[in-house]
């Protein structure tokens, strides 16, 4: 086999085992959870999501995902739907931030995430770049990380994979934790 041909073929196993590999969330826990602000749609309807307020109320489970009507999205998002209602009884509520603009998210929060949820939009990626959930092979799009951001306003989770599988499952575990810890006066 030539040196070229075997080249290509190591170059290609390192690719597919890279994208393969979960990826890490850069933000640590116990990190100070940047604050922001954004343009949201929930059940179709715009409004302004402020963390710094949403965090008053309690807990925030904040999720990135890479765009709106793409399959594992779309998974993630009817996933999250379907445990609003868990999320709530924790004292928690979730937002979903990606690149699309607000129209797209309209439709998406009505949709995928059954109304049951906000979701915020995020174009230039300003706030998935200030907690590092960007993806690396394919810019211009959010990593699918999720972060729990405790009242205080600290990470007190992180949990990066491209797979939509393990998120609210994995977010859930973390809150009932914190939770337990923390019950409701």
């Amino acid at each position: 086999m030539s040196q070229l041909r075997l080249q290509s073929r190591w170059l290609l196993a390192a690719f597919a085992a890279l994208v393969a590999m979960p990826v890490l969330a850069s933000l640590k826990v116990g990190a100070d959870a940047p604050v922001f602000t954004a343009q949201a749609s929930m059940a179709g309807k715009p409004f302004t999501f402020s963390l710094a307020d949403e965090l008053k109320k309690g807990p925030v489970v904040l999720y990135f995902y890479p765009a709106a009507f793409t399959s594992g999205c779309n998974i993630e998002a009817r996933k999250f739907a379907e445990a609003t209602e868990q999320f709530k009884a924790l004292g928690a509520q979730v937002i979903g931030v990606s690149k699309d603009d607000l129209d797209t998210l309209h439709k998406f929060s009505v949709s995928e995430c059954g109304s049951k949820f906000a979701v915020a939009a995020d174009p230039g990626l300003k706030v998935a770049k200030s907690y590092d959930a960007t993806l690396m092979l394919w810019p211009g799009h959010a990593d699918r990380t999720s972060y729990v951001i405790t009242p205080d306003g600290k990470v007190l989770y992180a949990y990066s994979a491209l797979g939509p599988d393990e998120h609210v499952s994995n977010t859930l575990k973390a809150l009932k934790v914190w939770r337990d810890a923390h019950p409701q006066g």
